[in-house]
C-alpha cells in the first residue's frame, strides 16, 4: 500500500478552459476521453494552447453520481464554444498529496487528504485531481496529483475576552 505524504500550499486562482457535466463514476474515463480532446481541438482552434496538464475537478452529489469540471490551465479566459468555456481553479490554501498507480486505486489519497485536513481544522472545499500520466500507458506508472483546496477554521472567540 503506498504511503502518502501530504502537505500544504498557497495556490492563485488558475484560469481554465473547461467543459461541465453531471454523471455516474463509471462513465467518468471515457467523458474525460472525450472532453480533453474537445478542449483540445477548441484551445487549437484560437492558438492558445493549454499551459499545464489536464484536471478534473468533481463535487460529489450523492448515489454514486459526481458533478466534473475537466480541462486545462490556460493564459487567459477563452470565448466559450459548444460546450467548452472559460473556469477558473479556486485560489487559496490546499492540501496535496501524489498518488502513483490507477486511478481506480485511489481512495486511501483522499482519506490521507480527509484526516490531514481534518487534524488541521479545515473545511474542506471540492477537490480536484492533476493527470501528469497519459492514460494510454501502463497503470501502474501513472502519477496524478490530488488537490484539496480547504479553509482554515476560524479560532472560536472566548465570550467576554475579545479573543
Amino acid at each position: 500500500m503506498q504511503d502518502y505524504e501530504v502537505h500544504e500550499e498557497s495556490r492563485t486562482a488558475q484560469v481554465t478552459a473547461v467543459a461541465r457535466s453531471t454523471m455516474a463514476v463509471e462513465e467518468i474515463g471515457p467523458w474525460l476521453n472525450k472532453t480533453y480532446g474537445d478542449i483540445d481541438r477548441v484551445l487549437s482552434e484560437r492558438q492558445a494552447g493549454p499551459t499545464g496538464p489536464p484536471f478534473a475537478r468533481y463535487r460529489m452529489l450523492g448515489e454514486g453520481r459526481f458533478e466534473i469540471e475537466a480541462g486545462f490551465p490556460t493564459t487567459s479566459p477563452i470565448d466559450p464554444v459548444g460546450d467548452v468555456g472559460p473556469s477558473e481553479l479556486p485560489g487559496g490554501q490546499v492540501a496535496v498529496t501524489t498518488h502513483a498507480g490507477p486511478y481506480d486505486a485511489m481512495e486511501p489519497a483522499y482519506k490521507a487528504l480527509e484526516t490531514w485536513v481534518n487534524e488541521h481544522g479545515g473545511k474542506a472545499g471540492d477537490p480536484w485531481e492533476v493527470y501528469f500520466s497519459d492514460p494510454s500507458t501502463d497503470p501502474a506508472g501513472w502519477r496524478t496529483e490530488i488537490v484539496q483546496p480547504f479553509r482554515p477554521t476560524e479560532p472560536e472567540l472566548t465570550a467576554g475576552t475579545g479573543r
